[in-house]
Parts: structure tokens; C-alpha cells; sequence
């Protein structure tokens, strides 16, 4: 990965191709990270490093060949490159080489530079975090004995790549992040409740200790209520509202994977198989994914086949206009690219995955959503769940919901759980805020994680099935 060519690049992705494929691809990457997980009082795990490789895919009818090396050389790929020739399917990898200094790709006769490692500085910027939470861990622990685990994750990357089709296409892009976590668990010997809260940010420098302090302590004082002052939740149908505090999971689980083409494709998500410009949603609701806001955790300039990233609108006025594509699927459905070809790392190929996913904010106004419910829960913070892609059917926890009486907030629930079908909630769906909240994450598909950033209004869903005792 020292210095690689346009003739070079052109030799290689000619190779593939020569095997009777309509598209190969080339992928450098550069990437290094750093982190720590403090658990019960001590460092549990912690991890620097620089990792570099290339990635070649070829695209035959409607097979994908893939294969990686760490730190190759030009000689190596273009050895890796005849591999496709054979039009043998291949998963060669290496293991991730550590190093160090700044790499360069030469396009028309122009070196550029991929990304210098800053491992160095990255690992001295933890040093002040592991100091501060080591005090924070001090400071939780003496406002209860009911505390049985206390756990904090601070981790920052960055990630510089550079990718060439036989398309024409060229992309150098960098991009970076940085997240905390902390979760608490608490117990009085009967019942165990847990807490947890999120900081993610471009980079390491704007998570701020203060705002770790806040959010820790915000998470204290949810499972210590939770435990001492909650009441265990109603079970049945009812009336719910959910904050735009409690982010857009549901959003990104109920609908957002079974909008991904890949899926739709392949009949993992036959629920909007052929509804596009069909009504799918209640008129209130319009869900987009957006690559471009800047600033935020899901946001790219390419996507990880140098597509520009772009704002997509999936659904709009309760309309399905579109599902999120990469190359591969787009030119199946004969349509372009919307830029969402996303990949963990050059030893992946490149799938369709979200980016910033979220409901568009509405016309009311939240407090009036509140005050709309005579009996009901009001959700603020949502917890783990699970979706079936084939049907929509899901269930979500409540990490954080109360009681509505009258249009007013009660008592504090707990073990509370939502139970329903995502095309008919988003059908249901009657009131939209014109707030919105966001809730950062790192989503899982086909055994690759990638940054999100998953969004809301708060909503009125009129009738749902909770779970509870």
C-alpha cells in the first residue's frame, strides 16, 4: 500500500475483468483506533493500533467475488487479481499489520496522501478519560451500595480510504469518531434493573468531561428509580407516547433495514417488495436518510464505494419512494447508487446500511401529544429489541417510560415492553412532533459494524400491545 499508480490501478481492475466480469473494484484503507472499557474499578480491556490493507471485488452476473490482503504490494494484488481470473470465489485475508507512517496512492501522476497514524496522540488523549472516570466511578459508588456494576467505554477512530472502479469512479475520503458509554446496574437483592446512556462525536476531543460526568449521572439516577421508585408496568393495549428523547430505534429497526435494497431483494423483506409509490405509512410520516449532515455520526462525504453520500427520502407524506442501494443492488433494480455502500473494513465488501435514519419532524406540538392521552405510557427512553424483517413484527424494552393519567405524567414504570408490527404502528401513527432527538449507535448487519445515527419527533401511536406484569 506504499505508492500505487493510475496504470497500476487500471492493470489490476483490467485483470478482473478480464474474467468476464462487468465490475471490479479496488479499496485501499488506513485506519487506527484506541480505547478502553473500566469495569468494576479496573481497566478490563484496552487497545491501540494501525491496520492497512486493500480490498478487490468483482462483479459476475449476480455473484460478488471478494478477497483482501493487509499491507499489500503492487505485485501482491496484481497476483491477487489473477485469483479473479480463474472466476474462483475467494475470502483470502491476512491478518491486520500493524504500522506506521503516511501511505500514499499516486492518481495521474499526483501522489496522495492517505492519513498518517496518530496512535501516539490518540493514546495520550485517553489518559485524562481514564483519570476522570476512575473518580466519576468513585463518586457513583458512594451514592448507594445498591450499585453491583458499574462499566464505562471510551473509544476513537479514524478512518482514511481510497477506492477506484472500473467504472471511472476515484474517491479519497477520511472520516473519524469518537464514543462514550457508560451502563449501571443496580440491585436490592429482589429485583435488578439496568441504565445506560451514549456521547458520540466526531473525535475524542469534543466528548467533554463534564457532559461524561452529566450523562453518568443521568443514568444513576434513572436505575436507582427504576429500582427504588418505579412501579411494575401495566400489560394490554393501550395508547402511548414516545418522546423524541427516547431517539429513532424503533425507526431504524421497524423500518429502516427492511428499506434496505439488499434485503428487499433478496425476500428478507417482501413486507415493501413492490411498493414503491403505494401508501406504507400514516400521511403524517416521512422517513429520510441524510449522509450529509455534517457533524453527525452517520454522515460521510463517500460512501465506501466513493459514491457521494446524499439525502434520501424513503418515505414521504405516508408514500414509499425509495430503498437504500449500493452499486450491486442499484444496478439490479436498474436505478442509481443513493450512496448508501457501506463496509466495516477492507477485508468487507460493501452491503447497503443506513446512515442518519429518521422520522421528519411534524406540525405538533409535543406537550399537546402529551396532554392528548387519557390513559396511556410515555416513553423517554428506549431500550434493546428485536424486528423480523420478513413480517415487521418486533418488540422493544422501555428502558425509561411513565404512567399517563388525564394528559399528565405519573408514577414511573418499569419492565415495561412494546409489542406490535412496524407497517401497522407507522399506519397508525397520528400525531408527529415538531421536535426531533437523535440516539447514536453502531448497527450490526452480516457481521460488519458501521457508525449511525438514528432519529425522531415525539409520536402518538393510539394503539399498541405492552408488555409487562
Amino acid at each position: 500500500m506504499d505508492i500505487i499508480s493510475q496504470k497500476d490501478i487500471d492493470l489490476i481492475l483490467g485483470k478482473m475483468l478480464s474474467s468476464g466480469g462487468q465490475f471490479s473494484e479496488i479499496y485501499f484503507e488506513e485506519s487506527d483506533s484506541a480505547g478502553f472499557s473500566f469495569i468494576d474499578k479496573k481497566v478490563e480491556t484496552s487497545s491501540s493500533g494501525t491496520v492497512s490493507g486493500c480490498g478487490l471485488r468483482l462483479i459476475k452476473g449476480e455473484q460478488t467475488y471478494f478477497a483482501s490482503q493487509s499491507n499489500p504490494s503492487v505485485v501482491s494484488l496484481i497476483s491477487l487479481a489473477e485469483i479473479f481470473m480463474g472466476q474462483q470465489q475467494t475470502q483470502k485475508q491476512a491478518e491486520p499489520h500493524t504500522t506506521h507512517g503516511v501511505h500514499c496512492v499516486q492518481v495521474q501522476g499526483e501522489p496522495i496522501k492517505i492519513e498518517q497514524s496518530y496512535i501516539a496522540e490518540i493514546t495520550e488523549e485517553l489518559l485524562p478519560y481514564l483519570k476522570a472516570i476512575e473518580n466519576l466511578d468513585k463518586t457513583l459508588r458512594a451514592k448507594s451500595s445498591q450499585i453491583k456494576q458499574l462499566s464505562f467505554r471510551v473509544s476513537s477512530g479514524r478512518k482514511s480510504f481510497f477506492v477506484a472502479n472500473s467504472n471511472k469512479t476515484t474517491a479519497l475520503n477520511k472520516r473519524s469518531s469518537a464514543i462514550f458509554t457508560v451502563a449501571i446496574v443496580m440491585s436490592d437483592g429482589k429485583i435488578t434493573q439496568t441504565a445506560h446512556e451514549v456521547i458520540a462525536e466526531e473525535s475524542l476531543k469534543k466528548i467533554k468531561y463534564e457532559n461524561i460526568e452529566k450523562v453518568s449521572l443521568v443514568a444513576y439516577q434513572r436505575v436507582s428509580n427504576l429500582l427504588n421508585n418505579a412501579i411494575s408496568s401495566p400489560a394490554g393495549e393501550m395508547p402511548i407516547v414516545i418522546s423524541s428523547s427516547a431517539g429513532g430505534t424503533m425507526i431504524h429497526e421497524a423500518i429502516g433495514h427492511s428499506l434496505e435494497a439488499d434485503a428487499v431483494q433478496k425476500g428478507i423483506s417482501p413486507v415493501y417488495l413492490g411498493k414503491i409509490g403505494k401508501k406504507v405509512a400514516s400521511e403524517k410520516i416521512t422517513v429520510m436518510d441524510n449522509a450529509t449532515l455534517e457533524g453527525f455520526r452517520g454522515s460521510y462525504k463517500y460512501d465506501d464505494e466513493g459514491t457521494p453520500g446524499q439525502k434520501t427520502i424513503l418515505v414521504e407524506n405516508g408514500i414509499l419512494k425509495n430503498y437504500l442501494y449500493d452499486l450491486f443492488t442499484s444496478k439490479k433494480d436498474n436505478v442509481k447508487s443513493t450512496g448508501n455502500g457501506r463496509r466495516e473494513s477492507y477485508h468487507h465488501k460493501p452491503i447497503p446500511r443506513m446512515s442518519n435514519t429518521y422520522i421528519a419532524p411534524g406540525r405538533d406540538n409535543p406537550e399537546d401529544i402529551v396532554k392528548s392521552i387519557e390513559k396511556g405510557i410515555f416513553v423517554t427512553k428506549m431500550g434493546g429489541g428485536q424486528v423480523n424483517t420478513a413480517n415487521g413484527d418486533f418488540i422493544f424494552e422501555v428502558e425509561e417510560g411513565y404512567e399517563l393519567n388525564n394528559g399528565k405524567i405519573g408514577r414511573m414504570l418499569r419492565n415495561a415492553s412494546l409489542i406490535g408490527n412496524g407497517p401497522e404502528i407507522l399506519n397508525s401513527i397520528d400525531m408527529v412532533g415538531n421536535d426531533i432527538g437523535w440516539q447514536p449507535g453502531t448497527c450490526g448487519k452480516d457481521g460488519q459494524g458501521v457508525p449511525v445515527l438514528d432519529g425522531q419527533p415525539t409520536l402518538r401511536i393510539p394503539k399498541i400491545t405492552i408488555g409487562g406484569k
